[in-house]
């Protein structure tokens, strides 16, 4: 029997043709366009309903600067010759939207009966993996629901780039958490990086590999990647002059490597960090997930373990949470919209009630990190929110 192919995506002549109120989505590019200078250097939106993609706008500079002078407390700008404009094929370092793939993964691999969301991780690493490494391996009543939950009770994070790949593993797998697992959340980058060890595990493959020839692939991703090739820089948003004290590492301006110091000292490839992608490609996800895991003639999810990951409180992703999609979540989406933040200034947010998806994208940390604001974000969601015809 042919495979059913399911509807692609395609450019809405009109905003009415996708559902949308056209004067709200030309404020939503507006705002847009307000951004640079303000709260990142550049910045490209997507938004769209249902099959359709009704806006697709950039603004400000994928790479500007040249560095960051802490005494001046400003930017050293490139030469204006130098300067690159953002464009909507520009391609940004996700961060933490890495974490929605491994969320992905995970969930290929519930499917094929190959993991257990409610099993002890523990019992992934005693039986896979080489014995040395999994002797080490405590008895902390982890299951890959508190990981993807959030409800480890795992600190936020540790500094595995000051060990090598054997003590790293060692290190990651000895932490204790700090409170009873499911006793309640707090966001912490080691469920991910767990949530990695015990895919690699169980399958043999790299993440990346998993990534490429799971998701990626199968879906014609074909600009998004760990480790972006040398041919992808010159689409490619510049992040952070990465330095002490600021930073926890000293590694200059970073233009198409990845910014996360864990992931850096992971060759790039982390379960919580090092994807790059551009927002066609990850409204091509958006539409997978709303579509139940279709998309084109491939199928990367059953229906059952989409609407897993975006039940509430969201495996992977989280649920519901205006302080980053505005008006998006709440009643219009009957508290159902989905959606993640990753550090460098990247968010997207898809609601399967209004059918509708947001994508946006900026490089918030160039030249240099800035106090966390998620306001542009939600200001977005509202704008579409209200688009909504």
């Amino acid at each position: 029997m042919p495979a059913m192919a399911y509807t692609r995506l395609r450019r809405a002549h009109t905003a009415d043709r996708a559902g949308l109120r056209a004067p709200e989505l030309a404020a939503l590019a507006s705002d847009i366009d307000a951004l640079p200078g303000a709260w990142c250097s550049g910045a490209v939106v997507l938004a769209g309903r249902g099959p359709y993609v009704a806006l697709e706008h950039a603004a400000g500079w994928a790479v500007r600067y040249a560095g960051w002078d802490p005494e001046a407390s400003r930017g050293l700008e490139l030469p204006p010759a130098r300067w690159v404009p953002a464009r909507t094929d520009t391609v940004f370092d996700l961060a933490s939207l890495t974490k929605l793939f491994t969320a992905l993964l995970v969930l290929q691999q519930v499917e094929r009966g190959t993991v257990s969301m409610d099993r002890e991780i523990a019992r992934y690493a005693r039986t896979s993996g080489p014995p040395s490494a999994s002797r080490s391996v405590p008895e902390h009543g982890l299951t890959l629901r508190h990981l993807l939950t959030h409800t480890s009770g795992l600190r936020p994070e540790l500094p595995l780039y000051d060990y090598g790949p054997k003590a790293r593993a060692e290190r990651l797998w000895a932490e204790e958490p700090l409170d009873p697992p499911g006793s309640g959340y707090r966001y912490s980058d080691l469920n991910l990086l767990l949530a990695q060890s015990v895919l690699e595990r169980v399958t043999g493959a790299t993440l990346d590999v998993l990534v490429r020839e799971s998701i990626t692939g199968p879906l014609g991703m074909k600009d998004t990647a760990y480790r972006p090739p040398r041919g992808w820089r010159a689409r490619i948003a510049a992040t952070e002059d990465q330095r002490r004290p600021w930073a926890k590492l000293d590694r200059g301006m970073l233009h198409g490597r990845v910014h996360d110091e864990n992931a850096h000292a992971m060759n790039g490839v982390a379960g919580h960090a090092g994807l790059f992608s551009t927002a066609a490609d990850l409204a091509v996800l958006c539409r997978t997930l709303l579509s139940g895991g279709a998309y084109g003639p491939a199928r990367v999810l059953a229906p059952s373990s989409v609407a897993q990951l975006l039940a509430p409180p969201g495996l992977g992703f989280g649920v519901n949470q205006p302080w980053f999609m505005g008006e998006l979540a709440g009643p219009l989406s009957e508290g159902r919209a989905a959606g993640h933040t990753g550090f460098t200034g990247t968010s997207l947010v898809l609601d399967p009630v209004t059918d509708t998806f947001l994508v946006l994208l900026a490089n918030t940390v160039h030249p240099v990190r800035r106090p966390g604001d998620s306001r542009p974000r939600a200001a977005a969601g509202t704008r579409l929110a209200r688009a909504i015809r």
